[in-house]
């Protein structure tokens, strides 16, 4: 007898969409038949279709602040946030402090998400420092689960030049580990916010025009290169248009392991949305879109969709970074009246990201389910070395499912999406297609918007180097 039946639902099994049963023992799956008849529990899909559980390879939940305490989004309303848009495992950063090591802070973010948890988590390291020091830690990481090393380009904190880069992809070669890099040039931004503000452009809508997309494809290129000439796998984040993917999409076409992925932002929010006046006419409405890379315009969209078709982008995640609106540690922290780059820089989307790529892709007609749930699920497991224990619906792998209602319209609302942060830059948008259970190793932990789990019951996600 199994634990749990799931009767009567469309599932996506691979490149199929056959109607099945599906069977749950011990929190795996155990049996895909067109008929389960013996079950503890049973859970009646008809109507709706059975999907992989979301896997978030990009989120940003609990870090350390530099100027102490941690951000808003604890692990577990982040937790709550994920089942409520159908997503069970994230992969998320432990920050390296300049002239810090790794090794402490790793293994406090593993005790802050064992406490609080309810989704399963692993980590990505970022690389700040790569000192001697810090390198001879990665080792360890490696043994204790750590798949992949992040690398910054940009920002002051934890911005690499391209020796510091070079090493970085050296150490993850040496221990067979990913690099995964956000790419932006560093000195070209800062040349652009110096001339912005010595010329009084200080709103937020002048964000986007201190990052444009070359500054975005430049560093893409660059970091391509150096990563060809080591002879290490790297993986893009957050690619914001065509011209940026085209750079991953030559280098793919002459053999060099590198692989790339967008986020929901960079299909529905624009660079106008950081210029709007707000009901105070002061512009500051415009920071609730403020990310990095930001936004660009509605071709750019259509540039994204068609990267996402020809497989260049083969995944989409949240990059997930939330900060309220208002508040000692929000958007307005410096007041309505600061500067484009004091203002936090990130916006919330975790439960957001599944219904906007249904809704936006399958329902529109842009790709179909099995592309859906490689973008959301199958590909971000596999590049984080999760699958198949994550990412598809087969036996032996985790019963992380989400049974979905493809064709109910719904409007995004702050409250919709659980998180512990005052907005959501996706306020009053229209889509169709909403979760209505999410299911993580055979437990039903949200039901028609009600999260039910308790935290603490996330599991760590030791990882390997995933897919090169």
């Amino acid at each position: 007898m199994y634990d749990l039946a799931i009767r009567g639902g469309t599932a996506v099994l691979g490149d199929a969409v056959v109607r099945c049963d599906i069977g749950v023992s011990g929190g795996r799956i155990a049996a895909i038949a067109e008929r389960i008849d013996e079950a503890r529990q049973v859970i009646r899909a008809e109507g709706l279709l059975v999907m992989p559980g979301g896997v978030d390879t990009h989120c940003h939940i609990e870090e350390p602040l530099p100027e102490g305490g941690f951000q808003e989004e604890s692990w577990e309303s982040a937790s709550r946030s994920a089942f409520a848009g159908g997503t069970t495992s994230v992969v998320c950063h432990t920050t390296q402090e300049k002239g810090g090591t790794l090794l402490e802070r790793h293994r406090s973010n593993r005790e802050r998400a064992a406490a609080g948890a309810m989704v399963d988590y692993g980590f990505h390291q970022i690389v700040a420092d790569p000192s001697e020091a810090a390198l001879a830690e990665i080792p360890a990481l490696a043994a204790d689960g750590i798949g992949s090393l992040k690398a910054f380009l940009t920002y002051d904190n934890v911005h690499l030049d391209d020796a510091a880069f070079l090493r970085v992809l050296q150490a993850a070669k040496r221990n067979g580990l990913m690099v995964h890099v956000h790419c932006e040039n560093y000195d070209a931004i800062n040349l652009a916010v110096s001339t912005l503000l010595a010329n009084g452009c200080t709103a937020p809508k002048f964000h986007a025009l201190s990052r444009p997309p070359v500054v975005e494809r430049e560093a893409t290129a660059r970091a391509i290169a150096l990563a060809e000439l080591v002879g290490q796998p790297i993986h893009v984040f957050h690619v914001s248009c065509a011209e940026v993917a085209e750079e991953i999409a030559r280098a793919q076409a002459r053999g060099v392991a590198v692989k790339g992925e967008t986020c929901p932002q960079y299909v529905v929010l624009t660079a106008d949305d950081m210029d709007r006046p707000g009901s105070d006419g002061s512009g500051f409405e415009g920071a609730k879109f403020m990310c990095s890379p930001p936004p660009r315009t509605v071709a750019d969209h259509a540039g994204v969709w068609a990267m996402i078709r020809r497989g260049v982008l083969d995944m989409i995640t949240s990059d997930h970074c939330a900060f309220s609106f208002e508040g000692v540690r929000g958007k307005a922290k410096h007041g309505r009246d600061a500067a484009f780059d004091v203002i936090p820089n990130g916006v919330p989307g975790l439960a957001a990201r599944l219904p906007l790529v249904f809704s936006e892709g399958v329902s529109k007609g842009r790709i179909d389910l099995p592309t859906f749930v490689k973008l959301v699920a199958e590909n971000p497991a596999r590049i984080a070395g999760l699958y198949p224990r994550k990412g598809v619906i087969a036996v032996g792998s985790d019963a992380d499912l989400v049974l979905w209602d493809a064709e109910r319209p719904v409007t995004i609302t702050n409250a919709l999406m659980q998180h512990a942060v005052d907005y959501t830059p996706y306020e009053g948008m229209e889509v169709v297609g909403w979760p209505a259970a999410t299911i993580r190793r055979g437990e039903v932990v949200m039901q028609d918007d009600a999260v039910i789990a308790r935290p603490g019951t996330g599991q760590w996600l030791p990882r390997g180097p995933g897919v090169r």
